[in-house]
């Protein structure tokens, strides 16, 4: 592996850890940046199939929701609707008549690169607010023990633990289905991306539930063994549908990458595919299912 690819994939780490870690709105700010360069990629994409999509509004929209996820989650869900409404009227008043094609591309980009990647500041900001203890709401533990002692567990916001544990399960997943299917790989899973094998994806799989286990264990989840099987189960699938959609855009588009921002790795979209899709399963997960369990 390129040293350019390893060092690009540390720091990109180093900083979406010490963003999770801050919660608030130094989380949305490093997120907001995130989402700016992946709906620029989208629309990329969607331009090199001839449409016209509107992207200006489309990211104005996308951002706005954001600052309105970490304010109140609850809102996010009325704004997607007018927000939609608000791009087809805009699209309707342009010089050049507007496709279905424009309109579809334009929607798509506010659902998948604005509306599903906004549930991840929903997901951190669960029982957040009141452990705020920074300037913009943001969060650091007064000891280093509160995190990593199970016994204090209890006292660490759990939308950081949660958001963590959801980390820890794409990156295993991702890891063990690339090195597990490139050695022992064979059978195809899917013609749109060749390389991904069953073997793989459920190696990668079953990577996921294990991490999910062990953390639904050191986060006291009632149940453990069930709840975390369950929560891997879902990180594990919908981080290799996201993996999958990805590559069926940049197929349909003609190109092997989204971008070339990141050194050895491509674009935004590249290395966040896995997380789009994941984080609406995880937060309706823990805010609907899990207290089921009680």
């Amino acid at each position: 592996m390129p040293w350019t690819r390893i060092f690009s994939g540390v720091v990109a780490i180093a900083v979406a850890l010490t963003a999770t870690l801050l919660g608030g709105w130094y989380f949305t700010f490093v997120y907001a940046v995130i989402i700016y360069l992946g709906q620029n990629e989208f629309f990329d994409l969607v331009r090199a199939k001839g449409i016209a999509p509107a992207a200006k509004t489309t990211l104005a929209v996308s951002l706005t929701l954001l600052g309105i996820c970490t304010v109140d989650g609850n809102l996010a869900d009325a704004v997607m609707p007018i927000a939609g409404t608000f791009i087809c009227f805009y699209l309707l008043f342009q010089p050049k008549i507007a496709t279905i094609a424009d309109i579809s591309a334009s929607i798509l980009g506010l659902f998948y690169t604005g509306y599903l990647p906004s549930y991840w500041v929903r997901l951190r900001q669960i029982n957040s607010a009141s452990a705020a203890n920074l300037p913009l709401g943001g969060y650091f533990p007064s000891s280093w023990s509160d995190l990593f002692d199970r016994a204090n567990v209890t006292s660490i916001p759990q939308g950081l633990s949660v958001t963590v544990v959801t980390f820890l399960c794409i990156w295993a997943s991702d890891i063990g289905a690339y090195f597990f299917g490139k050695y022992f790989g064979k059978t195809p899973l899917s013609g749109i991306s060749p390389k991904k094998t069953v073997e793989g994806a459920l190696f990668g799989i079953g990577g996921s539930i294990t991490v999910a286990i062990i953390s639904a264990y050191y986060l006291k989840f009632p149940q453990f063994l069930l709840t975390g099987a369950a929560l891997g189960l879902l990180i594990g699938i919908a981080s290799l549908l996201g993996d999958l959609t990805e590559s069926m855009l940049k197929r349909d588009a003609g190109v092997k990458d989204s971008g070339q921002l990141i050194p050895g790795h491509g674009g935004i979209l590249d290395r966040t595919d896995s997380y789009i899709f994941t984080a609406p399963l995880v937060y309706y997960f823990v805010t609907l299912l899990l207290p089921l369990f009680n």
